[in-house]
């Protein structure tokens, strides 16, 4: 199954990301952002692929603010669009 990693600039932001996820019920794992990805925060969470509409559409309606949505290929995190 294909996850989204979502990087944010603040820890703020990253705690109140994962609240609303967690009261949504999306599966979830909070990590540590990827060296690869420079972000302002440590704090990255990853979902699956199937929740990313469900996501994307709280962020905006919430005013989440984020780095960016990526996704792992052959070891290497792309970004994709979102709204942010």
């Amino acid at each position: 199954m294909r996850k989204v990693l979502i990087a944010f600039d603040s820890t703020q932001q990253a705690l109140r990301a994962e609240t609303l996820l967690e009261f949504l019920g999306i599966d979830l794992d909070t990590r540590p952002t990827p060296k690869a990805i420079t972000a302002g925060c440590a704090l990255s969470i990853d979902f699956p692929m199937d929740d990313f509409p469900l996501v994307q559409e709280t962020f905006k309606r919430e005013h989440v603010e984020i780095k960016g949505f990526y996704y792992e290929k052959n070891g290497q995190y792309i970004s994709f669009e979102g709204e942010k």
